[in-house]
């Protein structure tokens, strides 16, 4: 087979973008304990092993694909760290593939400056290396604009198809597709309207459209037996079908009443929020943020296909504003529209001037990306301070963790030790213990019944309670999980543990 080096040349870019990403993303994927949401989602893919299929709860407000591919990851890999976060590493690397597509619409330096701010992303490298569905959101949203802007240029059935695929996608990922279908409709009046006081240039009409109505019925028809299947549990409990609109109105309490996680300290008028602004500053998301201001020049005549991705792109914005539930992961599905108007405006001013000024303008913002990144990323991935930081689980963890593991490992009957986990939150343990068979979890005003396990795990305040209990020599292990949560101290049974750990036994029970 003869490999054309000219074209393999022309893409060298795309290719190098792309392998950047990958690197960022992989690269001492474990390094960084597991999150608690990554325990949850995590422990959900595991109860697969014992029920067969994933029972869908409307209130958990997130759409079941996201536990099919981690089950599916840890079926093929083992129980695994990197086997938990794989699926979302993929999402967040084909996201930038996607990205990239846009070269049909925008041109190629447009398309390569939008997928190489992603791909330097504090944001998209940091949650692109958790295991958490808003991965997957993005990937299907961009899929979604991708084909409104296909459907609309040239009208090909396959955009049709995609446009189905992208919206079955979102809706299997998490409730809050409403905002993003929501914004990519509403967008359309605005459109038609902004055109009278300020004329699209070009105007790009709708194109014939190349489909037809058996298309219709048979992308959307399949869209929703792919819903069925997966919200039914593989066809095992067509009850839970019905979550697919219950659950909005647990999600709409959720939004509204933010349950902790508001951030009313950048209120500015009313219900309007600049979180995600003042993140996008503090956090270097300095291409989105110069994205933002950018699209304010599609006000003026400009490209129509532009103009609505600017309306589109500031009215998820404004949703997300107004939400009062905001965790900062949830940055990641806004910020990747404004890579593109800002790599829109760059080519518009570069091909009137110098192609050097690009470099003056785009180094220092993907640099200042690139730094934060790597210092987030692998260096100060637990620090409370960062914000991007949130509920993380800290290293100190491992101290407990690692023994255990270690143990359960080198002997056949390592994981049928048993264990009582008395802490009011716990995650991410049962992911991590998960192939265990004899361990309890309780809170933490709830005890155990006997005093002998394998290890216990409680809080620090109950330490003088609980010691005298203890009817083994234990080694005592001080420990914190995460922030907002009390010190937590481990006791591993010196029996097990003496020689893993490496030291004499702290706690030994008088005869």
């Amino acid at each position: 087979m003869r490999v054309n080096f000219k074209a393999l040349k022309a893409h060298l870019p795309e290719i190098a973008i792309v392998l950047v990403a990958i690197f960022l993303r992989v690269w001492l994927i474990d390094i960084k304990p597991a999150h608690f949401d990554e325990g949850i989602n995590g422990w959900f893919a595991d109860q697969m092993r014992a029920t067969g299929y994933h029972k869908y709860d409307p209130t958990n407000y997130h759409g079941p694909l996201h536990f099919y591919a981690v089950f599916l990851s840890q079926t093929l890999f083992g129980r695994e760290l990197w086997a938990l976060r794989l699926p979302a590493i993929l999402a967040s690397v084909l996201s930038i593939l996607a990205l990239l597509r846009f070269r049909d619409y925008f041109g190629q330096s447009t398309a390569r400056f939008a997928a190489l701010a992603m791909a330097l992303s504090p944001a998209y490298v940091f949650y692109g290396r958790y295991s958490i569905h808003e991965s997957w959101q993005v990937l299907f949203s961009i899929l979604l604009l991708h084909a409104v802007l296909g459907l609309w240029q040239t009208g090909a059935r396959k955009h049709l198809f995609l446009l189905a695929a992208s919206i079955t996608g979102m809706i299997l990922t998490k409730e809050t597709y409403v905002l993003h279908i929501g914004c990519l409709v509403l967008a359309v009046p605005v459109l038609l309207i902004w055109k009278f006081p300020s004329p699209p240039n070009p105007g790009w009409p709708l194109a014939k459209q190349d489909w037809s109505r058996d298309d219709v019925v048979t992308a959307f028809g399949v869209s929703a037996i792919v819903l069925v299947f997966f919200y039914s549990g593989t066809f095992l409990d067509f009850r839970a079908v019905s979550g697919l609109w219950e659950t909005h109105a647990a999600w709409f309490k959720t939004g509204m009443e933010a349950g902790g996680h508001e951030k009313t300290a950048y209120d500015l008028v009313g219900p309007l929020n600049y979180y995600w602004l003042a993140l996008m500053a503090r956090c270097f998301e300095w291409p989105a943020l110069l994205g933002v201001i950018a699209g304010l020049r599609f006000i003026m005549p400009s490209d129509s296909r532009y103009r609505y991705v600017a309306i589109t792109a500031a009215g998820t914005l404004l949703a997300y504003s107004i939400v009062s539930y905001k965790t900062p992961w949830c940055i990641i599905s806004m910020l990747w529209p404004f890579y593109l108007l800002l790599g829109a405006v760059i080519q518009e001013a570069v091909s009137k001037t110098h192609r050097r000024a690009l470099w003056w303008l785009v180094t220092p913002l993907l640099a200042g990306s690139l730094y934060y990144g790597v210092s987030l990323n692998f260096f100060i991935f637990t620090d409370d301070s960062e914000p991007y930081v949130y509920v993380q689980t800290y290293e100190d963890i491992n101290e407990f963790t690692k023994p255990v593991l270690q143990v359960a490992k080198s002997d056949p009957a390592g994981y049928q030790m048993s264990g009582a986990i008395m802490l009011e939150s716990y995650y991410p343990l049962p992911w991590i213990f998960g192939d265990f068979t004899r361990i309890g979890y309780f809170n933490k005003d709830h005890q155990t019944s006997h005093w002998n396990h394998d290890f216990i795990v409680i809080d620090s305040a109950k330490e003088s309670e609980i010691e005298p209990k203890l009817s083994r020599a234990y080694l005592k292990i001080p420990f914190r999980l995460r922030s907002g949560q009390e010190p937590c101290t481990a006791y591993l049974a010196a029996d097990k543990f003496e020689q893993v750990v490496g030291r004499k036994p702290d706690i030994v029970p008088t005869p």
